[in-house]
């Protein structure tokens, strides 16, 4: 099965040299049939209009710029390595600049192929992580001939001679002409189904090491973001399937993190796992599924 990689306007403008429009648009481009159940993971604060589920590991943290998560739709919190979601329980999952932050891959991949048949991966492309490199970034990701080519950073800078020659005088020129001008160049953009197609190329690395301290808080959004941040969530709004996230129920897709059976039942605030005992407490609607035991289990 292949999937179209752009939408008609999307194509349109890349046609023009509207590279940044075309851009912009592929979030609302997800080719799948209306009646698919599509998750998100790693959905962050500007999910995908047409995701149903949403799945991230935190409700605050540096790793989104301190952006507040969204839940307009049934979300949950957990890790991608260790999915609080049934086998096969969607049509299409969407991974959207996440598997970068991840310490394994494989483990990250498989759980991905197991709970959906098909999806779609997006991250920055190697060569821009190794010359502009992000303090939470483990992987350097490429694609060569349908395959995803994965190295693990052993450092947040893999190559930091490389990142000081690149940071003197290039930088300013990359990250605000070059880039934004021509994203698709910079980034992957990996559509797949039944099978994710990729080569770890060094799995003796350690990546799992502490990130370092930001250098400083985050900037408050000024006048012109904050009302591209509302044409964006009016958008997003106008675009889900609202009536239908609103009566999806969790429940039937959730399994336990903590020994994966399926036999999870409703307390006051918070869901147990019948067959382990395990207790995942609720807050606002959302599963919290994300404690460390869950985790590494």
């Amino acid at each position: 099965m292949r999937f179209a990689t752009e939408s008609p306007s999307m194509a349109a403008f890349r046609r023009l040299g509207l590279e940044p429009l075309a851009w912009a648009l592929r979030r609302f481009h997800t080719p799948v049939d209306p009646q698919a159940l599509v998750l998100e993971v790693g959905s962050g604060g500007n999910p995908y209009p047409r995701a149903n589920v949403l799945l991230d590991a935190y409700e605050s943290t540096r790793e989104r710029h301190w952006v507040p998560l969204a839940t307009d739709r049934p979300t949950v919190l957990g890790f991608v390595e260790n999915l609080p979601f049934r086998d096969q329980a969607f049509d299409f999952v969407i991974a959207a600049h996440v598997l970068e932050h991840s310490s394994d891959p494989v483990r990250f991949i498989a759980e991905l192929q197991r709970v959906a048949r098909a999806g779609y991966i997006e991250v920055p492309d190697a060569f821009l992580e190794r010359v502009n490199p992000y303090r939470d970034h483990r992987l350097e990701i490429t694609c060569r001939n349908g395959v995803l080519r994965i190295r693990k950073k052993g450092a947040w800078r893999a190559a930091p001679e490389v990142v000081e020659l690149y940071e003197d005088r290039v930088k300013p020129l990359m990250t605000r002409h070059l880039v934004p001008r021509h994203p698709f160049a910079f980034h992957v953009r990996y559509y797949w189904h039944g099978r994710i197609d990729y080569e770890l190329v060094n799995p003796e690395v350690d990546a799992a090491w502490a990130a370092p301290p930001a250098d400083r808080p985050p900037a408050l959004p000024g006048g012109r973001a904050r009302l591209r941040e509302a044409v964006r969530d009016g958008l997003r709004g106008l675009l889900s399937q609202r009536r239908r996230n609103a009566g999806i129920d969790l429940l039937p897709l959730l399994r336990c993190t903590a020994c994966h059976a399926t036999d999870l039942v409703r307390e006051d605030q918070a869901l147990r796992c019948t067959a382990c005992g395990t207790v995942y407490p609720v807050r606002g609607g959302v599963p919290v599924m994300n404690d460390g035991r869950a985790a590494s289990s």
